[in-house]
């Protein structure tokens, strides 16, 4: 399959405009304040984007990133931006024909940014094979990627190495592409549907259980949107399955627990990120409006405490007082129905 993919985005895509799916296309609109960044990025590495999602999480500036096939670098130099001179980004990909368009391209972006030096560096390799390249454990506060994961042969290494070089706090931030059901071998053998991004696609549950066995404990969905296969002949190949982009965020943080807990806590948005004044997302269930007291289960108090985006919060408890399950969070008591006051009137037990 790296032979498969090298050839696909190395030789057969010239452009995004060669694309047969919307799957590696980003068809969610450009927040205002990323366009800026955006128009000073180099035509040649816009030209050869083949990503599927945003992944630029607010709060960067002075962190270091690392970008999971960052491809022509189009992602790399956007975060470059946001990091700013303070922080650092490292792109990581296994085609040489993307590198070579992104490292041509280096010096221009170092310019255009007003950096004394580049704040950028690109690395050769397999994105399952993490601890081959030069990258120290626990040295990244966010790691992203886009539209790739799915592509690898073995995502469960991918999720090991990010883990693994993540610090205590740190983020995964990517978009990629899930299945509604598991992908048959018809599909995930189809040299174009593989390319495109669809043959390698995870079952979604699938996704969960491996990432929660790599030791992110809980997941969180950032956006979803179904994909569209727009050659009438590759959707027939596909066979039925519906396919969904989406962005997930997954902390490192090793007193998450396995479900939503209910301490008593709540957090309070300061409102004070550049490009989210009056609101911050976390995830689908979690959109706080600044300065307004937003109850959280634990899980959610130790990501936002836990991580670079502690000081754009205040915090209200702490874990001494445990009341059960997150109200709404999608998990009830086992003993429900054995509860008197749950039961219908008239029940004859």
């Amino acid at each position: 399959m790296h032979e498969l993919v090298q050839d696909y985005y190395g030789n057969t895509l010239q452009s995004s405009a060669d694309l047969k799916t919307s799957a590696c296309c980003d068809a969610d609109a450009v927040p205002a304040w990323l366009k800026p960044l955006l128009a000073r990025i180099h035509p040649e590495v816009l030209s050869r984007y083949y990503g599927c999602g945003l992944v630029c999480p607010p709060a960067l500036d002075g962190c270091r990133v690392l970008d999971l096939g960052c491809g022509s670098g189009r992602d790399v130099y956007a975060l470059a931006q946001l990091v700013g001179p303070r922080g650092a980004v490292v792109g990581v990909d296994m085609t040489p024909a993307q590198l070579a368009v992104a490292r041509q391209h280096q010096d221009h972006h170092r310019d255009a940014f007003g950096h004394a030096e580049s704040n950028v560096r690109f690395l050769e390799g397999y994105i399952e094979r993490l601890g081959e390249l030069d990258l120290a454990p626990d040295s990244f506060d966010v790691i992203v990627s886009n539209c790739v994961v799915n592509l690898s042969p073995d995502k469960a290494a991918v999720l090991a190495g990010v883990f693994r070089l993540l610090k205590e706090g740190g983020e995964f931030y990517f978009s990629d592409v899930y299945a509604d059901r598991r992908v048959p071998a018809a599909v995930r053998d189809d040299p174009v549907l593989y390319g495109e991004c669809l043959g390698g696609a995870l079952y979604w549950n699938d996704f969960l259980r491996l990432a929660r066995a790599a030791g992110f404990a809980d997941p969180r969905l950032v956006t979803s949107r179904p994909l569209e296969i727009t050659d009438p002949a590759l959707a027939a190949r596909a066979g039925g399955i519906a396919f969904h982009s989406a962005t997930w965020r997954l902390f490192k943080h090793p007193a998450l627990e396995s479900a939503c807990e209910d301490y008593g806590q709540a957090v309070i948005y300061r409102g004070t990120i550049a490009e989210h004044p009056w609101q911050f997302v976390l995830d689908t269930h979690h959109a706080m409006d600044a300065g307004r007291i937003f109850p959280v289960c634990g899980n959610t108090w130790q990501m936002l405490a836990g991580s670079r985006l502690a000081p754009h919060f205040e915090f209200i408890g702490n874990f001494d007082r445990h009341f059960g399950i997150f109200p709404g969070c999608g998990t009830s008591s086992p003993f429900a129905e054995a509860d008197p006051a749950a039961a219908a009137d008239g029940a004859c037990c």
